[in-house]
């Protein structure tokens, strides 16, 4: 069987000695590379050390695949301790072996104060582009796969940061990245390694240089896929010809938000406008109170339009069909989830005048996160200053939103349509109008976003979290084989 060289970043404690001496007693590992920002010395066998920058940087990776002398490069990232049992890394080489695969990954056990837990990860997809896809601390790589790779596709760029990223990237296009759903090692945990909140990490501003270095080396795999679309094939909403009861409604779907959904309508009620609108819930068969609460708000306010669907299996997207289609539906449909508020009665107006401004087939406006009682919390304000005019609509497959409050030209999205799903729903629609039309920004926060106990995303389990990132991926995975199809037509049309 193949031998492999390790790589670990170092760190001065007593458990990096233990995961280092650990591979340096295993038959598979032929050589250990231990990166270092300055010399340290070890006396164990086989070990060597590599004084260079970050492991994620482009000089460190070029660096690496330039002393590799074995088949496989098994890299192993952050801090913690790893233990692999004595057939895990066997299994690792025996499948990259039987499966011809670039790279292979595995499942995990994660060790903490409270106890050892499995951590599964998902199958890696054509839409797992994520730069933050989980792959596990320890990741095996082909030397030849990534080799080949950047001699067709070009070499790893000077990056600071994505530099692993660009390389799984190119790897992946035309070798298998394979997953192993069982657990071959352990992690023991420590209070820097434990995961944190990272949900808004692609919008915080202190991550503004990491940012533009993945959204520059995930648009060059878009064009080297043939997924790329360039900023002038995009074009403005056609004017609406079609009457509609209203100019504007707001589109709330709902259900079992009786400690809520009256904050959201008033909200909603109060905006003050040149132009007529009605506010319209989706009541998804609610049984703690919030229907009762809803027939007496619609009797007080003849706008507001309560819902109850005939049909008992839909998801919010399927609540949002339900409004797009009704015939009390404006020509613009405006979001507000049953959990938020819009910050000032001037929100409708301001997403509206975007619209005016550029036939826009959708604007977005930003948000800032508040607690229960409305008061502002970490991270504050979301506005996704990472769109460009140029390239957003390309980035929007990296990164796992579009911002808040969604607003859309009722044309379109009714030709659209969207999943009947209670997750992604939103981000599905968006990248399918993003493919085609031009979307509008709006960078002042419109909208509060309550994060509480009683959120469909609060306290998610591992397996939950999977379960939607692995959705996500999949939309990526439909929305990139159609832009790759839009591209081969365009093409054919141009041989014409």
């Amino acid at each position: 069987m193949a031998t492999l060289t390790a790589v670990l970043p170092y760190r001065p404690a007593a458990t990096f000695i233990d995961t280092l001496t650990l591979l340096s007693k295993s038959e598979h590992v032929d050589s250990l590379i231990v990166l270092s920002g300055e010399a340290v010395e070890f006396t164990m066998p086989r070990c060597r050390v590599l004084v260079a920058g970050p492991l994620v940087s482009g000089k460190t990776l070029i660096t690496i695949l330039e002393k590799v002398g074995t088949e496989h490069l098994l890299i192993l990232l952050g801090t913690e301790q790893i233990t692999i049992g004595p057939e895990g890394l066997e299994r690792l080489l025996a499948t990259a072996e039987s499966t011809d695969s670039g790279i292979v990954y595995a499942d995990y056990y994660q060790e903490t104060q409270h106890g050892k837990r499995l951590h599964p990860l998902n199958d890696y997809q054509a839409g797992s582009v994520r730069d933050d896809f989980d792959f596990g601390p320890m990741i095996l790589f082909s030397v030849g796969a990534a080799r080949n790779a950047l001699k067709k596709y070009g070499p790893i760029p000077s990056v600071q940061y994505a530099g692993l990223y660009d390389l799984r990237l190119k790897i992946s296009i035309d070798h298998r990245i394979h997953h192993l759903a069982e657990p071959l090692y352990t992690v023991t945990a420590t209070a820097q390694s434990l995961r944190s909140e990272t949900l808004f990490a692609y919008v915080d501003p202190v991550n503004q240089a990491v940012q533009e270095e993945m959204e520059t080396v995930f648009t060059d795999y878009l064009k080297n896929i043939g997924a790329f679309i360039p900023s002038h094939r995009l074009h403005e909403a056609n004017e609406i010809r079609k009457s509609f009861p209203r100019d504007v409604s707001v589109i709330i779907p709902v259900r079992n938000r009786k400690e809520t959904i009256v904050d959201a309508v008033q909200s909603a009620l109060s905006q003050k406008t040149d132009f007529s609108f009605n506010v319209i819930v989706v009541d998804n068969h609610s049984t703690d109170g919030t229907t009762v609460v809803l027939s007496e708000l619609a009797m007080q306010h003849p706008v507001l339009k309560h819902v109850v669907p005939k049909r008992t299996d839909l998801g919010i997207g399927g609540c949002w069909n339900e409004a797009i289609h009704s015939a009390t539906c404006g020509r613009y449909a405006v979001q507000l989830d049953s959990d938020d508020l819009y910050s000032s009665p001037y929100s409708l107006q301001k997403l509206i005048n975007m619209f005016r401004q550029g036939n826009y087939a959708m604007v977005i406006g930003s948000y800032t996160i508040v607690n229960f009682g409305l008061e502002e919390i970490p991270p504050g304000i979301i506005d996704h200053r990472e769109w460009t005019d140029e390239n957003g609509h390309n980035n929007a497959l990296r990164i796992n939103g579009l911002g808040a409050p969604r607003a859309f030209n009722t044309v379109v999205i009714r030709e659209i349509g969207f999943l009947n799903v209670g997750y992604g729903e939103d981000y599905a629609a968006a990248l399918q109008i993003s493919r085609t039309y031009r979307i509008g920004r709006i960078y002042e926060s419109l909208y509060l976003c309550r994060r509480w106990p009683g959120n469909t995303d609060a306290a998610l389990s591992i397996e939950e979290e999977n379960r939607n990132n692995a959705f996500k991926d999949r939309v990526r995975t439909e929305e990139i084989l159609a832009r790759q199809e839009m591209n081969r037509q365009v093409t054919d049309q141009g041989a014409n």
